[in-house]
């Protein structure tokens, strides 16, 4: 059984309510992030739920070419029409896929095509687990909430005809293709081909079983915008759908419930029974709700402001979103790049692994708050391993895309490990890491694309023009200082496991990341195969600032120059000292340079805790990284949240600790915003029960740290083991102005 911890989590709610008589989830605003291009979406789901009830707002009816811009994603606040709910979505992410299985609710004349049924909508509700919106057009109050693998919706019409519409085709994936099929006069099934995220070529299926609260007049299908005859009881193609058509008295609701499955029909009808046996929209609510508050209140605040709380719940929300749950009710999933179904026995089974995003907070984070769900995603991931001899970079319902660079995982892995979650298979963990770095596998080239040059020269040559280029490699730089990355990761795993000569080797891979220092510039610097460096070289971030430079990934060398969170001592070094270091560290943040929207330069505002005297400007830069960037409204994220990733950077920087090098579990410390944060401990992983962050009453515009102390004792220096956190214990700060 999954660890929660029902009675304690109880306890505190109670007496979270007796202080301040708000359960988490009431801070919630899952507005946060929809606008500002945070890629959020406002829809009903439960905690790292498989579906998501979110609102459709991108389909253009008219000739607006101001929409267009917002058109791939499905949710973007704002756009004016609402074309009805999506059933699986993806939180925070720069490409669209999903976003399938579109229910709306229309009335009066029949219509199947968006363009003629779309309409403007007023009153829009978001909060944990439940949306609700008005069409006024219609004269309809439409309601979702969610179960973790099924849907429900719930419409309150005005009176006269209505309808349900059950749009299979549409989505935001960029792949075509469906199949609807009429079960009963309240039941349909079929499936929807997705995939194509950001430009991969793979595809795959999602498959759906909906049922309707009351038998319709009337039932029927539509294929390419065209009715068809009664007797056509399935279509198929890249418009179809069904309609229920009802004749209903003025405050008569309708219910639809969706039930999802990425293995079959039969599996998504085994999901919606489990979890909705009848038509109860206020218990699914109910429920969700409920889900939510367990979740959040793993960790309890008080003090600070109402604002600053609706930040970090708000935040703590989405990281909850993904990774989710694949697996059906029966432990059935397919299987990673073949689709083989595959059961997971007694635990999850999850996807959507943004890994290169993810593995700097979300899993730290998850690893420290919910450390048996992180158990779950390693196993996932030794999973995908077994399935197809690679561990994955970008997974999304068993595809690979093969976005971004580096090799991911293995951070994931290794940190896990680290903090002290071992309840997986750790040679099997090892031997996976140590196959994907291995140079003579035959799809190194795929798996990490450059490696073989990385190993050869000790760096990623930039292509110079002339020469042929067999296997393109996306930024030289970031490209091999994620290597880096991954290979001191798995030092830290080979020393730990005895393993000395692995452990040398990958140290010294490790170490490459000063071949792409240039001593003169002062900045890592794309280098040609001939040694040479790149000619017309500008460090400066092109507008808009994720647009990549030569030897770059979203970025520019101003965003991976300090990108060596491994050995940030060497790094210093290497600029001259402290002093050097500090001035230059100074400069991307006064003149602009440094990019909260994109995750190689999120721990700069850290790194001034590694000079000793300067650390009082990391208590500086993240107070102002939380008020700048950050907010509770719909521009609360500043670009993509990439599945969490931002939203854990704030989750941490609000408790005042911070993960700023994965597989070295040490929390780097600055000043918290809240007078009180208790982080609930799980008992299975750890040996403390709770851990406290502490700064005092009426400390909200102070933020420097004067002195820190631990379980009443001053100490030196700022930063803090994750090991000595997960004994227990009550850290406090004591802080000027």
């Amino acid at each position: 059984m999954r660890w929660c911890n029902n009675y304690i989590c109880l306890f505190l709610l109670v007496s979270l309510i007796v202080k301040a008589d708000k359960f988490p989830a009431d801070y919630v605003n899952p507005f946060i992030g929809t606008s500002n291009g945070g890629h959020t979406h406002p829809g009903a789901i439960c905690p790292f739920g498989m579906v998501s009830v979110s609102p459709f707002n991108s389909y253009n009816p008219v000739d607006d070419p101001a929409y267009e811009e917002h058109k791939p994603y499905a949710y973007t606040y704002g756009s004016p029409f609402f074309s009805g709910f999506t059933h699986t979505n993806l939180s925070g992410v720069g490409c669209p896929d999903l976003g399938t299985f579109v229910v709306m609710a229309t009335s009066g004349k029949l219509e199947v095509t968006p363009s003629d049924y779309a309409c403007q909508y007023s009153e829009e509700v978001a909060q944990a687990g439940y949306y609700a919106v008005s069409l006024p057009e219609y004269g309809i109050k439409a309601e979702a909430s969610a179960t973790l693998r099924s849907g429900i919706e719930r419409f309150t019409f005005s009176g006269g005809q209505g309808h349900i519409l059950f749009n299979t085709g549409m989505s935001v994936s960029s792949v075509s293709g469906a199949y609807v099929k009429v079960v009963s006069p309240t039941e349909i099934e079929g499936y929807k081909k997705i995939g194509g995220f950001c430009g991969n070529g793979e595809e795959g299926l999602v498959y759906f079983v909906a049922k309707v609260s009351k038998k319709p007049q009337k039932i029927g299908l539509w294929n390419n915008k065209e009715l068809c005859s009664r007797k056509i009881v399935e279509a198929k193609g890249n418009d179809v759908g069904a309609y229920f058509t009802y004749n209903l008295k003025k405050g008569e609701q309708v219910e639809i419930k969706v039930g999802v499955s990425y293995v079959g029909i039969h599996n998504a009808r085994l999901n919606l029974t489990a979890e909705q046996s009848g038509f109860r929209f206020d218990t699914v609510r109910k429920a969700a709700l409920s889900a939510w508050n367990m979740e959040l209140s793993r960790v309890l605040l008080e003090g600070g402001t109402e604002k600053y709380k609706r930040m970090f719940y708000t935040a703590l929300y989405h990281v909850l979103i993904h990774p989710n749950i694949l697996n059906d009710v029966n432990g059935e999933y397919p299987a990673y790049l073949s689709g083989k179904i595959k059961n997971s026995g007694e635990r999850d089974h999850y996807t959507i692994f943004s890994l290169w995003d993810t593995y700097r907070t979300v899993h730290p984070l998850l690893s420290l708050i919910y450390p048996e769900r992180q158990s779950d995603m390693v196993n996932s991931l030794l999973d995908m391993y077994k399935e197809s001899g690679r561990l994955p970079k970008w997974e999304l319902a068993a595809m690979e895309t093969n976005v971004m660079v580096g090799d991911p995982a293995i951070p994931v892995l290794v940190d896990t490990y680290m903090r002290g979650i071992r309840d997986f298979n750790v040679e099997l963990a090892y031997q996976a890491m140590l196959k994907n770095a291995d140079i003579k596998r035959s799809d190194i080239d795929i798996v990490r694309p450059g490696y073989k040059e990385f190993v050869k020269f000790g760096y990623i040559p930039e292509p110079d023009g002339k020469e042929k280029v067999d296997i393109p490699v996306w930024g030289s730089v970031s490209t091999g200082l994620e290597y880096c990355m991954a290979d001191y990761a798995l030092a830290c795993m080979a020393k730990d496991l005895g393993k000395e000569a692995d452990y040398s080797l990958y140290m010294k891979r490790a170490g490459f990341y000063q071949n792409y220092y240039d001593a003169v510039t002062g900045f890592m610097r794309p280098i040609h195969k001939n040694g040479k460096w790149l000619d017309n070289f500008d460090p400066k971030p092109h507008v808009p600032v994720w647009h990549s430079r030569p030897g770059f990934v979203e970025g520019c060398s101003w965003h991976y120059s300090f990108f060596v969170p491994f050995d940030m001592w060497g790094l210093i070094q290497l600029n001259g000292g402290g002093i050097s270091f500090v001035n230059k560290l100074i400069d991307c943040f006064e003149r602009g340079y440094f990019n909260m929207g994109n995750e190689p330069d999120i721990s700069y505002p850290y790194l001034f805790n590694y000079v000793k005297g300067e650390e009082h400007r990391t208590q500086y830069w993240t107070r102002h990284c939380i008020n700048t960037y950050f907010g509770d409204n719909q521009n609360g994220i500043t670009d993509n949240d990439d599945c969490g990733t931002m939203s854990a950077w704030l989750v941490f920087t609000m408790m005042g600790l911070y993960p700023d090098c994965p597989a070295n579990p040490v929390y780097q410390l600055t000043s918290p915003v809240f007078d009180k944060v208790t982080i609930q401990l799980n008992n299975k992983y750890y040996s403390g029960n709770s851990f406290v962050i502490q700064r005092g009453q009426d400390t909200d515009n102070k933020m420097y740290i004067e002195s820190i102390y631990l379980n009443g004792e001053k100490i030196s220096g700022y930063s803090l083991k994750h090991s000595t956190l997960s004994k227990g214990g009550i850290l406090s700060f004591i802080l000027k102005e």
